[in-house]
């Protein structure tokens, strides 16, 4: 007997499990990532079961003559609870509360799981039937009650998911408004392969034969609104890691311009630890970072606070905010400095820098001021290298100047 339905999207279940296997020994103690891989994991796990080459697989492995379907049972109900305690967790709130609402919804349907095998136990159904176990049984008592009993369960989770993710919707916008609506149009599904199933059974129960809409039309509604919802889940979450990497792929190259007006002076550029291709870009940023932090220590001598503070005047009167003209006075400050440090390959401003400068609060000495640290101040200033006027007529000026011009010490 076929059960590409069932395994098709068991399978798919497990790639993304596999996929998101890491993240979860890394971060066990996130709840949302935890529910997250307990609905993926419970999702695989209730089609690999309710398939009917599998069903039969369980009854002749425990001996028992449909035991499958308490089993099967038992999974769907598992499942509307992490569905209903991921909801929970997604939408997040005081952490008690939450825990609260997570240990309510696990304890219900805790209970439901134990009925349904006490239900299973005291009724009997000696028969095995692989696809049509709810219309077979619908008039045997207690198995009645189970059918009943499991049905109303995914009944109640339906109405809640549809409820919680329909109000949620209509207090956010983009894509958690768009992954919510799917997971909505995902649970529709699912509310109509319940229907479907309680159609049968209710016929059964009035004598009428309507076995096909639990045997032929439910499986494919029940697979249709799994994968559904499961794209309702991942569409926030992948659309949020894709802006995450694209914004740090942003940040990288947006630090070139500054990186690369650094490297004639940073200590490390001769020696910086090459990348493989594969390595996160993270860790590249940090590395550009580091090696643009390395290179302003190495002109913190160069320094001019006066060059500074005519460029901040001059990009102030140009209409920067005072954001964008503190990131241009500091860029044209560098640029500057880059140049003197050029201009003194001796190193003579270095050398008279070395004695340490008067401290305290009487002290009048001035000291060299230092660029605004941050990497979004970063972006600014490398953004500023390429694009600001100011900064262009800083470095103009300076490659203009004599040598002798340069000061014996920054200011």
């Amino acid at each position: 007997m076929d059960g590409t339905t069932y395994y098709v999207p068991a399978v798919a279940m497990a790639a993304a499990l596999a996929v998101k296997g890491p993240s979860l020994l890394r971060s066990w103690r996130d709840p949302l990532l935890r529910s997250v891989c307990s609905l993926m994991a419970l999702t695989g796990l209730v089609f690999f079961f309710a398939a009917p080459p599998t069903i039969a697989e369980v009854n002749d492995l425990l001996g028992v003559t449909n035991a499958s379907a308490p089993l099967v049972y038992c999974l769907l109900s598992a499942f509307s609870a992490a569905c209903l305690v991921l909801i929970v967790n997604w939408r997040g709130g005081p952490p008690e509360s939450t825990r609260r609402t997570s240990r309510r919804w696990i304890t219900g349907y805790g209970v439901v799981i134990v009925a349904l095998v006490v239900l299973f136990a005291l009724g009997d159904a000696p028969v095995e039937r692989l696809r049509d176990f709810d219309t077979y049984y619908a008039d045997e008592p207690f198995v009645r009650e189970m059918i009943v009993l499991y049905l109303g369960a995914l009944a109640v989770a339906g109405v809640a998911m549809n409820v919680m993710c329909g109000r949620w919707a209509l207090q956010v916008q983009g894509r958690l408004r768009a992954g919510l609506l799917i997971i909505v149009a995902g649970y529709v599904c699912n509310i109509a392969y319940l229907s479907a199933k309680f159609t049968a059974v209710v016929a059964r129960w009035n004598g009428g034969d309507l076995d096909y809409l639990s045997t032929d039309v439910a499986p494919g509604l029940a697979s249709v609104g799994a994968q559904i919802t499961a794209v309702g889940f991942c569409v926030p979450l992948a659309c949020q890691r894709a802006g995450d990497a694209w914004s740090t792929w942003s940040t990288y190259r947006r630090l070139g311009p500054l990186w690369r007006e650094l490297a004639p002076v940073s200590p490390q550029a001769g020696r910086a630890v090459r990348m493989s291709w594969w390595s996160p870009v993270e860790l590249r940023v940090t590395q550009r970072e580091s090696d643009i932090h390395d290179g302003m220590l190495s002109l913190y001598p160069y320094f001019d606070a006066e060059l500074r503070a005519r460029a901040h005047d001059a990009a102030l009167a140009a209409g920067s905010d005072p954001g964008q003209a503190r990131a241009e006075a500091d860029a044209a400050m560098v640029t500057a400095a880059v140049r003197a440090r050029a201009a003194d390959p001796e190193g003579r401003v270095i050398d008279s820098a070395e004695p340490a400068a008067p401290t305290g609060p009487s002290s009048s000495a001035p000291s060299p001021a230092a660029p605004t640290q941050g990497p979004r101040d970063l972006v600014r200033m490398s953004l500023a290298l390429r694009r600001s006027p100011v900064v262009a007529a800083a470095r103009n000026r300076s490659a203009c100047r004599p040598r002798s011009d340069f000061p014996e010490r920054a200011r």
